[in-house]
């Protein structure tokens, strides 16, 4: 029978600095990290394999990787330690005082007008506080990767979350130029895209081009596109379709000015779905946390405003979201 492995009072040594180099994939920017020198970090990471008897990572010359003993250990334990840690805060909130790292996730396609005033304003009013905004278009379980709170649309929003709604519901949108359309004609129906050039959106460099998302009365369904242009930038983007090299798929409030200043034109409005809107969603147990709680409150006061000025109110209403599950901001900035 194999025997039961027990904690003493060191078996956990090591375990934040392994999560560290795991983030950052590498000793020296994890030393910097924890106010140490990467040889410490790397005895104390081999003190931590020694007693588990199998190795984590895997060190070159050039770069440090996880075992997939490795992998498991830190699957299991991020969360954990992240627990653990919030612990830490609660205590410390006894305190009214807003510092540590506040963790924040958002697409990228939000980034060019929403980390400026968190960066700056709310910064600004609390020095002791440090932020970390990491943009990003998967789906992060912010429990699991250790954030603070994230933004996304109403329908992505996981479990047993704390939603702040961001902006108002808006539609999203198929557009292009004045002198493609009189070019090549106007789709009317989705089914038509296909004998039309589609500029792709791509979140990642080998992941697949975005298929867009439509409705027809209750029935949601997504159509394959393809043409001269693939881009991973919502302004690259735009760009494409304002120079008449093909159609685009946007958010609608995106792309409101191009369109009144008919740069842009719409097509197949009524198959384009909506969205239930943006919002900020935490973890209900971290409301205690003063960080948290002076970011929200600053949601309130400053950042919802501002948000829904730029990409809301101007938008119509959807008349109903039958968008699935699986959407993404396509075209991320």
């Amino acid at each position: 029978m194999k025997k039961p492995f027990t904690i003493g009072r060191d078996q956990l040594d090591g375990v934040i600095a392994l999560l560290r180099v795991a983030e950052r994939r590498s000793f020296r920017a994890a030393a910097q990290e924890l106010g140490v020198s990467p040889s410490a970090i790397s005895q104390t990471i081999r003190g931590l394999e020694a007693r588990l008897g199998v190795a984590l990572l895997t060190r070159t010359t050039r770069r440090v990787g996880l075992t997939e003993a490795g992998q498991r250990f830190i699957d299991r334990a991020r969360p954990a330690v992240a627990e653990v840690l919030a612990a830490f805060d609660a205590a410390r909130s006894l305190g009214e005082e807003v510092t540590g790292l506040l963790r924040l996730t958002m697409p990228r396609s939000l980034v060019p007008f929403l980390a400026e005033p968190i960066l700056g304003e709310f910064g600004a009013a609390h020095p002791a506080l440090q932020i970390e905004i990491f943009a990003e278009d998967g789906l992060s379980n912010i429990v699991a990767e250790g954030f603070d709170a994230g933004i996304r649309l109403g329908e992505l929003l996981e479990a047993d979350m704390v939603a702040v709604r961001l902006t108002p519901p808006f539609q999203f949108a198929v557009v292009g130029s004045p002198a493609y359309f009189a070019r090549h004609g106007k789709p009317q129906r989705p089914e038509d895209l296909h004998r039309h050039a589609c500029i792709g959106t791509r979140n990642t460099p080998q992941g697949p081009i975005y298929r867009w998302e439509f409705v027809d009365g209750k029935r949601a369904f997504d159509i394959a596109v393809a043409g001269p242009v693939i881009v991973n930038s919502g302004g690259l983007n735009l760009m494409a379709a304002g120079m008449g090299l093909g159609l685009a798929y946007t958010a609608m409030p995106a792309v409101q000015d191009q369109i009144a200043a008919g740069v842009l034109e719409p097509v197949l409005e009524a198959f384009c779905p909506g969205t239930p809107g943006l919002f900020l969603y935490y973890p209900s147990r971290a409301q205690a946390l003063p960080k948290l709680r002076a970011f929200v409150q600053f949601v309130h006061d400053t950042l919802r405003p501002s948000t829904t000025a730029y990409i809301g109110a101007r938008a119509e209403p959807p008349k109903k979201s039958a968008r699935p599950v699986g959407f993404r901001l396509p075209g991320p900035s």
